[in-house]
């Protein structure tokens, strides 16, 4: 049986996050932050880059382990702008790069989206997304969180940015913690047999 999983990211806050959610619903199950260098490319969909960044280091490390992967998605006007290249555009345009670009536009649907990508002792890979669904806002708002939450509205805290609502609570229903209920629900169906 597992005892430990590596989790190969550079920020111990995700681990940690990670670590209260396998806590709550599988004390039995650490997890483990593993820094290795992951090799971005550009893809399409977030799925791509998450199993690229997941094989590149297969030989590397020593399953099982999985990575993590998110963006935000600009829906209409955008047509998914930043999505993959999320880190790249918050480093370079940011948030304001983002409101001028939606400046005047009525439709500002957008979403996050989170991809966990795991690969098990058997060297087996399985794929596990969350997305939370909402809008761009009209200007920046808040103080809480990081990257794009300032300019996020979800259709579950109607008005209120992420940044907004504060780390906590955004940790209830963002993309990543549906992605990882869904990476918990696997290990709880595969442990009971």
């Amino acid at each position: 049986m597992i005892q430990s999983i590596k989790f190969c990211t550079g920020n111990p806050n995700k681990v940690k996050e990670v670590q209260s959610m396998f806590t709550n619903s599988l004390p039995g199950i650490s997890i483990v932050q593993h820094k290795l260098p992951l090799v971005e490319i550009q893809a399409e969909t977030l799925e791509q880059v998450a199993l690229f960044k997941l094989q590149s280091i297969q030989n590397k490390i020593t399953p099982p382990f999985f990575i993590e992967d998110a963006g935000f998605f600009v829906d209409d006007h955008l047509h998914g702008f930043p999505g993959v290249y999320s880190h790249y555009v918050m480093d370079t345009i940011g948030c304001e790069g983002i409101l001028t670009l939606m400046q005047d536009k009525k439709e500002r649907r957008a979403h996050f989206e989170a991809v966990i990508a795991y690969m098990d002792v058997n060297k087996n890979v399985f794929l596990f997304k969350g997305e939370n669904v909402g809008e761009v806002s009209l200007e920046k708002r808040g103080t809480s969180g990081f990257g794009f939450d300032p300019i996020f509205i979800s259709n579950d805290t109607p008005g209120k940015t992420f940044a907004e609502i504060g780390l906590e609570e955004k940790n209830k229903i963002s993309h990543r913690r549906r992605a990882l209920e869904k990476f918990i629900n696997y290990f709880k169906s595969h442990l009971d047999k």
